[in-house]
């Protein structure tokens, strides 16, 4: 299979040689115009889309595989479906349910492993976001196990809370297991970040947000995560999460190599707006694309696509698109620890492309997806 378009960094138009799931060779083209090609772009956290929400034990599958194509739509070629604090009997319900889709759909395979986002996080109001006070708790090598067992050993991005004890013993026993850890829905002190860091965490989830509304201005979870170079980040870039100079200031903060956009998506991504489940729990889009608890009217996930989150990238942050792309596309594969996907457009990586245009007005528009 043979792609063809302009790279992001060079405005070179080049032709793309791949064999056997791979890419084989990348020549210039004698073609001078055309759509942008970048690896696919992969999404780290994403809660539910197109309707579809993977917290519920009964989704159907053909619905997860028509969520994963209009995801595709979006420019998204690989994700992390990601299941939040619940019941373990609805955690447990919503993974083996995942499992089976990703084994038995035809697009499963665009499911690269599980997020299990809780149920180990913060108590607390602020830190704890949306996720249901009741059924958070410590972590436990035991619960893991049981996750992991459920999921067929497909969970492979953690969030979890350094502020609980128990933390640093589970966070060890995961990383060995090849499992990522990310800190998230903390209210975790500077030495506690550090202890969770030192046993094998290596991101943040959704940095600044999933935090009080107030916090000391120079001694928080938000700095200290921030400040940290061995942490990746993640990040909601769509203008309600993140107020669009926060956005700059952490982008710039983590650099080229360390940022991530991610969605946060939720059911009512790519619908109307209305009523929707996530989990247990009801939420509502608003008419503005604001995704609400519908008793508390906290955020509760995200509408944003990652064709969205590109654009807002380089409006709010200033940044080029190659820039953009990376972070959604290498920069996750490095997180992840995935080789064939840590590159951009290198013989040695992943098939997997995103073609699409730039409007004059910086408008993404997604042509195709290629997956192999």
């Amino acid at each position: 299979m043979n792609v063809r378009g302009i790279h992001p960094s060079t405005n070179q138009a080049i032709d793309i040689e791949t064999k056997g799931g791979l890419v084989e060779h990348v020549r210039l083209s004698d073609e001078s115009a055309g759509p942008f090609v970048s690896p696919g772009w992969i999404d780290l956290q994403v809660n539910g889309f197109a309707g579809v929400d993977y917290n519920d034990p009964a989704s159907p599958a053909d619905q997860i595989a028509r969520s994963i194509d209009i995801q595709r739509s979006t420019g998204v070629a690989r994700l992390y479906p990601t299941v939040i604090t619940g019941s373990r009997q609805d955690m447990i319900g919503s993974l083996c349910n995942l499992a089976r889709a990703r084994r038995d759909l035809a697009n499963g395979g665009a499911m690269l492993g599980f997020h299990v986002e809780g149920p180990w996080i913060s108590p607390r109001d602020g830190p704890r976001g949306a996720h249901p006070k009741p059924h958070v708790r410590p972590p436990t090598v035991g619960e893991f196990e049981r996750f992991q067992e459920a999921a067929e050993g497909n969970v492979r991005l953690v969030t979890l809370s350094p502020e609980h004890a128990e933390a640093p013993a589970v966070i060890e026993h995961m990383v060995a297991s090849g499992v990522v850890v990310s800190i998230g829905h903390t209210d975790a002190t500077a030495s506690q970040i550090a202890d969770a860091i030192k046993a094998g965490a290596t991101m943040s989830t959704h940095l600044g947000n999933g935090a009080a509304s107030m916090v000391p201005r120079h001694d928080n979870y938000i700095i200290h995560q921030l400040a940290d170079d061995r942490l990746y980040a993640g990040l909601i870039v769509d203008g309600i999460h993140l107020p669009p100079p926060f956005a700059k200031i952490a982008i710039r903060a983590k650099g080229p190599d360390k940022a991530i956009l991610v969605t946060d998506a939720v059911a009512p991504a790519h619908c109307r707006p209305g009523l929707y489940k996530l989990g247990e729990q009801e939420v509502e889009l608003l008419p503005e694309q604001r995704v609400e608890l519908a008793s508390s009217r906290r955020l509760a996930g995200s509408a944003l696509s990652m064709d969205r989150g590109i654009e807002n990238s380089m409006r709010f942050a200033g940044l080029a698109l190659f820039q953009s792309t990376r972070l959604a596309s290498s920069n996750p594969g490095k997180a992840m620890g995935l080789e064939d996907r840590s590159g951009y457009l290198e013989p040695g990586q992943a098939a997997d492309f995103t073609v699409f245009r730039l409007s004059t007005e910086g408008r993404v528009e997604v042509e195709r997806t290629i997956t192999v």
